[in-house]
Parts: C-alpha cells; sequence; structure tokens
C-alpha cells in the first residue's frame, strides 16, 4: 500500500527565509500523528502544504501514490480529501446546523443526506439537539465541538488539526481528544499539531518533531 504522504526534498522559502526543509518525510495512512515543534518551527506551513493550500518552493509532494500538480483543476479533487481545522475556527452567525451544512452545500450534498450527516456529526461531538442553536449563543469549547463536526461531516481521509484544544475547557477538551483517537478506526487519518508532550503519549501517536523548519526525530519514517 503506498504511503498517505511522501515528502521529498521539500523547501518552502518566503523571501529569502527558508521556513521549512524536508529531505524525506513518509506518513502512512490509519495512524494518528503528533506534530510539534517550538513557535516558528514551521508546523503551520507544513498544515497547509498537507492540506494543499499552499506549494512548496521546490521538491515532490506524494498523496496515496500519486504525485500531486499544483494546478487549481486538479487541486479541488484533493482538497475533498483532507480538512484542515485551526486552533480557532470561523462560525458563522448563523445556526449550528448551517454552519455544519455549508461544506456539505458546497459539495452538492444536500436533502436527506445532509440533514443525516449534520446530526451524525453532532452527535460524535456530543452536541444533539444543537442544530437550532445560534453560534453566537455557544462556549469556547462548543464552539470548538461544532467545528470539528463540520469537519468530519466532510468524511475527510485526512484530518489536520492546528492545536485544537488550546483553548477550550477540561470536558470539551477530554471529549475532543477521545473523538480525535477514534478516527484513524474509523477511516480518517489524523495529524494534529500540539504542544503538549503528555497529549502527545495519550494519543498513543508517531511524532513528526519541527526544530527551525527541519525534522529533529531519529526516523523520518511515520508509521
Amino acid at each position: 500500500m503506498a504511503p498517505l504522504y511522501q515528502l521529498n526534498s521539500i523547501r518552502k522559502r518566503y523571501g529569502d527565509r527558508e521556513a521549512l526543509v524536508i529531505d524525506r518525510l513518509t506518513v502512512h495512512e490509519g495512524r494518528c500523528s503528533t506534530l510539534t515543534g517550538p513557535n516558528g518551527s514551521g508546523k503551520s506551513t507544513l498544515l497547509q502544504i498537507l492540506a494543499f493550500l499552499i506549494p512548496p518552493t521546490s521538491g515532490e509532494l506524494f498523496f496515496c501514490g500519486e504525485p500531486v500538480a499544483w494546478q487549481n483543476s486538479l487541486l479541488l479533487r484533493l482538497r475533498h480529501e483532507v480538512t484542515l481545522l485551526h486552533q480557532d475556527p470561523y462560525l458563522f452567525t448563523t445556526s449550528v446546523r448551517a454552519n455544519i451544512a455549508f461544506g456539505l452545500k458546497a459539495r452538492g450534498i444536500s436533502g436527506a443526506e445532509q440533514h443525516r450527516r449534520v446530526d451524525e456529526a453532532l452527535e460524535a461531538v456530543q452536541l444533539s439537539g444543537f442544530q437550532k442553536r445560534k453560534a453566537r449563543e455557544l462556549s469556547g469549547g462548543e464552539a470548538q465541538r461544532v467545528a470539528m463536526a463540520r469537519a468530519l461531516a466532510l468524511r475527510p481521509k485526512v484530518l489536520l488539526l492546528d492545536e485544537p484544544l488550546a483553548n477550550v475547557d477540561r470536558k470539551s477538551a477530554e471529549l475532543l481528544e477521545e473523538l480525535i483517537v477514534s478516527l484513524p478506526a474509523r477511516g480518517t487519518s489524523v495529524i494534529i499539531v500540539t504542544h503538549d508532550s503528555e497529549q502527545s503519549q495519550r494519543f498513543g501517536s508517531d511524532r513528526i518533531h519541527l526544530v527551525a523548519g527541519r525534522l529533529a526525530v531519529p526516523s523520518h519514517s511515520v508509521r
């Protein structure tokens, strides 16, 4: 089976600054991998490349064995396979249902299938019955759980998470952590940014550690 991601000689520069230098990195499917490193180490840049949102300056990126061609007409299909959830996700000032349904509508999913996915996603984050609540009425933890539900409703092959537990209450953090750990068994591979070393251990995950934009772990293969 081909790796989920294969990165070869990846470089990303912003002007004269080299933000990311990865000679070789292999990430295998069906795992929960943590992405760690100090601020400014290149974690967000790597996530955006893995989400097909920005191209590397040079190098090769393979997804499920296929080389990624950085052309808008080809990237749309790949972006349907990968969802990136930011630390402070934006919610529209509409109902919870409308927020979760937004991405589904964009992909042409409507009617009974849309309603079923919204309800299943809310159940997964233990917010069943919140469909008609307004986003502005939610607590910080509830808002993050709705954002997670919105991502899960898309049923991505890969879920990229940028510190999703950093600013939420303990109950929501514990719930989301348990959910994230369960996702690989449900068919969604996870790469999560965290500064919490204990959290990384609790995930029982593989670790990708960056320092100054470079891999800083002995192995360049994440299984």
